[in-house]
This record gives structure tokens, sequence and C-alpha cells, in this order.
């Protein structure tokens, strides 16, 4: 489903929402889009539904009739899995600047105009990966949380200057990640075995395989919800095995047995360092963080080892 409106100039970049039973956020994602600084003829909207059976389609439609002026398009993805949605919509898109935001996330005004410049201050970029700032549900961080579990919530915070991801930047998040069209498909896309973590370390794998130049941009940033229900333990637990499991995917698609060796001694070599990591937490007075820390690694290496963790 397509909105009337016409593209009066050439478009520049495509801001893709791939969502699954989140009408209680999309419309947060869809208006902080519609509020972009960048001229609406420049940029387009794709929200690819992945067979949601809430009431995602009817807001989004909604929200389409109540936006003409915005270049926005629904489109139903049936097969389950966020690769599925992801490639579904770098496919869809019709600018050579793919951008990917999360359905509870809410991007600055100035969102899209930061990533533009970017590649316009450094046309050796292949991608980008923006700054990412949780907002909780209950007003505060959790006592557990640390700087080593800031992927459990998608945080990233790299400064004030651009630079290439690098070391210990890794990557970026699924929440605020940006290729060029070019260069994913030059990669074969997202791996359709990811049903819902590690795709987004897989396709900067792919990419880096090709050009290492995607850069931390600092002043594309979106604020991701993060609801009570994310940061309570039953939660914390299913989303630490699906990562273990979903890196054994990876993994094996791209570099087979011995890679997975290489990845269980690295989870047993990060169990060992988390136990030294929480006793310190522990002299600190701090001994849910590093409780937490444990777990973190403990679940991982445990999904690592099972055959498969089902999380819808």
């Amino acid at each position: 489903m397509t909105n009337p409106a016409a593209h009066k100039g050439t478009l520049r970049i495509s801001a893709v929402i791939c969502t699954y039973n989140r009408d209680r956020y999309i419309n947060m994602a869809l208006d902080s889009l519609a509020g972009q600084d960048l001229s609406r003829d420049q940029y387009e909207v794709i929200v690819i539904d992945n067979h949601s059976t809430d009431n995602t389609a009817a807001i989004v439609k909604e929200f389409m009739a109540n936006h003409p002026e915005l270049n926005i398009r629904y489109v139903f993805e049936p097969r389950k899995g966020l690769s599925f949605a992801r490639n579904r919509g770098w496919q869809e898109a019709q600018s050579p600047i793919i951008t990917y935001i999360d359905d509870d996330a809410r991007a600055v005004p100035g969102f899209l105009q930061a990533i533009l410049e970017m590649f316009r201050e450094y046309p050796d970029a292949v991608g980008a990966g923006g700054r990412v700032v949780p907002a909780y549900e209950s007003g505060h961080e959790p006592v557990w949380m640390s700087t080593y579990l800031n992927g459990f919530v998608g945080k990233v915070e790299f400064g004030e200057e651009p630079k290439v991801f690098e070391g210990k930047m890794k990557y970026p998040a699924g929440c605020n990640m940006t290729y060029k069209r070019s260069i994913i498909d030059q990669a074969g896309g997202f791996n359709n075995d990811l049903t819902f973590r590690s795709d987004d370390k897989y396709i900067y794998y792919k990419v880096t395989a090709i050009s290492n130049k995607v850069y931390y941009t600092p002043k594309a940033i979106v604020h991701h919800f993060i609801d009570d229900y994310r940061t309570a333990f039953p939660n914390f637990r299913k989303l630490f095995l699906k990562t273990g499991n979903e890196e054994k995917v990876r993994i094996r698609t791209e570099e087979g047995f011995s890679g997975l060796v290489k990845k269980f001694l690295e989870y047993l070599f990060k169990l060992g360092a988390s136990v030294l990591l929480a006793l310190g937490f522990l002299i600190k007075g701090q001994g849910s963080k590093g409780k937490y820390l444990f777990l973190s690694q403990w679940f991982t290496l445990k999904g690592f080892l099972q055959k498969e963790v089902f999380v819808r």
C-alpha cells in the first residue's frame, strides 16, 4: 500500500521500519520520521509488517491517511523473521541509502539529515551507525545495568566525533544502522536463517569484508524505548539464550566447524572473565551488576549449545 504523495524531487534516503506486533509503539516511530527536518521529497518511509497479528496494519494505514504529504509505504512480509523483513526493506527501497530504525524507536528531527551529511562529508562511506539512547519506561536505568550490557538495550555512545567502527566499537546497532543499497546487494543481503538476533552483526561483517568504511555518526540519534517487560528477568534470559543460539547459526554459515569451536572457547573465556568482573562489582557493593553480567554470559553460552531457542 502506497501513499498517493508524489515524489517532487529525487529520493536520497529510505527509512525502513520492520515491525512485528508492536501496535503500542509504531505511531511513535512514524511520528518521528514524519517530523524530520529533511525535505519530504528527499526521503521515503517504508513499514515492513512482518506478519503482525495485532492492530499494526490498521494503525499504519490510518497514519498514512492522516499524512498524505508523506512518502510512506506499507508492505506486508509473510515470512516471519527479522532478516526477511530487513531484506524486503532494502529490496523495496527506491533510494540509494537505506536506514533502519526499530518500531519502538524515536528519531530526532535531524536524524536523516545527519546521515546524509555524513555521506557527503565522507564520500568513501558505505554505511553508518548512529547514537542510540535508551528511554526506559520506568524512568530510570535498572540497578543491575552496566556498560558490559549496553548491547542488551542497544545503547550506542562513542563520543561527539565521527569515526570508523572498529575494535571495541563493534558494529552499528540494528535500531540505528544505515547502508548504501548497493553495498547490501553486493554483500548478499541479510541472512534469513537469523530470525531475531545477530543480523546486524552479520550484515556488518559481510559489508566490511568489502569495505571497512562504516562510520559512527553521533548526530544521527534515536531514542530507543525500553519497556518494563524488556528488562524483566524472563526476557533477559530469553534474549541472551537467543543471542547465543543465533550466533551459532551465523558462525556455522560463515566459518563452519572451526569457527564454532573458536566461538565456544571465546564464550568460555568470557564466562570466566565475567566471574572476575562480578567479584569486582561485589567488592564495590554492586552485587546485582555482577550477577546480571555473569548470567548474560551463562545464558549466551547455554543458547550457543542448545539446538534451537524459540522466541515468537
